[in-house]
């Protein structure tokens, strides 16, 4: 329940801080170009809470459903408007006015994308070397001659100084079913260039197989074969297992590591069996019957335990850091990448080549919101400034009711000199509400997927 409570804690706090950035772009702009903002609201429906300020008395609200926002201004299509303000309504403004108005949310999220990041490399990030941990037989990996203990120092030419670099720039590779270049440096301290060819890559897999496919493993330490936690109604907990339970051993096959664990269950799906167990000293046996998951159209064993966290040597942690002022000129590069691999990943994802089963709805950002949070303050800045440049492409995406749509209006506008009609507008707002409905409804599809495989 905890734990449920610190991933939606770390959600809302999220999201609602990307779309008052998002918010505040329109807001800014409107003010600064003069048009009069009449409300400012952080979510949907019924107000939490709302005040007045201003010379305008700008109503801003905090709403109950944090999924959205909007400003709303002085607009003679939505309502009367006085003589004397009718050169501060929307309506009235030239087109260009309202293009800036309407392209500042996601120019906005860019921008908060930039400060993130600076604040992500200032405080610097404390993560593992990119070692190799075990590369899979007859794999791309192998293949390439890749081997365990190979550190990864660099792909295609991107440096890869901690474990997340190397692992997004993998994955990266991998859905663009490409063939990189990936420096290495060997346990004897020879470095080397080896190719690695991901052209046969499958992206309708689950994001956990990706590694697997790609033929590696990274390195983790060895984590004890001791439980942290046990799931309610799990065959774990009917089976009498507790937190501290030391697992020896499964029939007669001992479990040294906690992979040797998920090993043997997983390839135990609906079998009873008999674990050899230590608690506060002493060794019993217990028998449990494992339960049926099915991932990737695979039956699986679960038992519905967790492990203990474990210590990482100093001699692998890395601190990666910049100072205050290089970690500008670094955000701003980070972002220019980021965005140019989301617009990649977005194009691809539209033209067919990338599964749409890799698309995430509000219960896999929740998740990844969590994750980033607990693993400390400048993961969870960099989980915000990549969520918030998706939200600004997203929204610059030339389907009506999205700022994209409007913007797409806007320049028909400009070019032929008159306004799109409103009977134009009216269907394309029914098709962009059809659009993001099948969207959200497909996001949502596949989070559910991955948690009830």
């Amino acid at each position: 329940m905890s734990n449920l409570l610190f991933i939606t804690a770390a959600f809302l706090i999220a999201i609602s801080v990307l779309i008052a950035v998002h918010e505040f772009g329109h807001f800014w702009v409107a003010k600064k170009l003069g048009v009069k903002v009449l409300r400012f609201s952080i979510g949907f429906g019924r107000p939490l809470w709302k005040r007045r300020f201003g010379p305008d008395q700008t109503e801003y609200v905090i709403a109950a459903l944090p999924l959205g926002g909007y400003v709303k201004m002085l607009d003679e299509r939505e309502g009367d408007v006085p003589a004397h303000e009718l050169d501060r309504a929307f309506n009235r403004q030239p087109v260009m006015t309202r293009i800036a108005i309407v392209a500042a949310g996601p120019i906005f999220n860019l921008l908060f994308a930039i400060v993130a990041y600076w604040a992500m490399f200032s405080i610097g990030m404390d993560d593992i070397k990119p070692v190799i941990g075990q590369v899979y037989v007859d794999s791309p990996a192998s293949r390439a001659g890749l081997e365990k203990n190979d550190e990864i120092l660099s792909v295609d030419g991107e440096l890869t100084p901690i474990n997340s670099m190397a692992s997004e720039q993998l994955i990266v590779a991998a859905l663009d079913k490409s063939k990189v270049s990936v420096r290495i440096k060997k346990s004897s301290g020879y470095e080397q260039t080896v190719r690695l060819d991901l052209t046969r890559f499958n992206d309708e897999a689950e994001p956990s197989e990706f590694f697997h496919q790609i033929g590696l493993r990274m390195w983790f330490p060895k984590v004890p074969v001791i439980i942290a936690e046990v799931s309610k109604n799990s065959p774990a907990m009917r089976a009498g297992l507790k937190p501290g339970d030391r697992i020896l051993q499964i029939g007669n096959v001992p479990m040294k590591d906690w992979s040797d664990l998920v090993t043997y269950v997983r390839a135990h799906a609906a079998k009873k069996l008999s674990l050899l167990i230590e608690r506060n000293g002493n060794k019993q046996t217990l028998s449990v019957t494992t339960e049926t998951v099915t991932v990737n159209k695979k039956q699986i064993g679960r038992l519905g335990i967790g492990p203990q966290p474990v210590k990482i040597p100093d001699d692998i942690l890395v601190h990666y850091q910049y100072s205050f002022l290089s970690a500008l000129p670094q955000s701003l590069k980070t972002m220019m990448e980021k965005t140019s691999m989301s617009l990649d990943l977005f194009w691809k994802l539209l033209t067919g080549n990338i599964s749409i089963k890799n698309i995430s709805g509000p219960i896999g950002i929740a998740q990844s919101a969590g994750a980033s949070a607990s693993a400390g303050l400048p993961w969870f800045l960099g989980f915000m400034a990549f969520v918030s440049i998706n939200l600004g492409i997203l929204n610059l995406l030339p389907i009506p009711i999205l700022d994209g749509g409007h913007l797409m209006y806007y320049c028909i506008e400009a070019v032929k000199g008159s306004p799109v009609s409103e009977s134009i507008q009216e269907l394309g707002q029914r098709v962009g509400i059809a659009l993001l409905l099948a969207l959200m409804m497909l996001a949502f599809y596949n989070d559910l997927v991955r948690i009830f495989k």
